[in-house]
């Protein structure tokens, strides 16, 4: 035992020795200066190089003040007096939706989300097939609901559906709004 202890303490003496050996061999590698003249003679020559001149400030323009004249016109916010009135709008004192009457199926989507993938002709009547975001297939003819603005089917063709809308005018009265769901190729 008493041999084994001697073995690894002479060991570890032993390594000290080489490690302390090559440590010395690599700070006496750095300290040459032969190599190293070329370093100091071109960190000299860039030190004797006259500056370059330095730029100009730039000249900035003095600040022009806005004058905001559009004070003493309406607000785009504010409702425009002529509101609901355009082409194809009709008067918002007849037209309401029917709060009654039972939802449709469709009537759950937003018109976005629907899209019309075909048609059938069944006995002079037009059906569309119209497919939900949910990948479902529905039929629809004249008459069915769909859409959240109360959309009313009112024209059924081959290339498309014809809807009428009936959506809040915004003066608490109601407008007709059409649109169309077009069949997707």
């Amino acid at each position: 035992m008493h041999l084994l202890l001697h073995r690894n303490a002479s060991a570890l003496r032993w390594l000290r020795f080489v490690i302390l050996s090559l440590l010395c061999v690599v700070l006496a590698a750095c300290s040459r200066n032969a190599d190293m003249a070329d370093l100091q003679q071109f960190v000299v020559e860039v030190s004797m190089r006259p500056g370059e001149p330095v730029e100009p400030m730039p000249v900035f323009l003095p600040y022009e003040a806005f004058t905001y004249s559009a004070a003493s016109m309406r607000s785009p916010f504010d409702v425009p007096v002529m509101a609901g009135t355009g082409v194809g709008v009709a008067s918002t004192s007849t037209v309401q939706p029917d709060f009654t009457r039972t939802p449709e199926p469709l009537e759950s989507f937003a018109l976005t989300a629907l899209s019309m993938v075909g048609m059938i002709s069944r006995d002079g009547a037009t059906i569309a097939l119209i497919r939900d975001e949910l990948g479902m297939i529905h039929r629809i003819g004249r008459g069915n609901y769909l859409g959240r603005n109360h959309g009313r089917v009112v024209q059924v063709t081959p290339d498309e559906v014809a809807i009428m809308e009936i959506v809040p005018a915004g003066d608490g009265g109601w407008v007709e709004r059409p649109r169309t769901l077009a069949l997707v190729r």
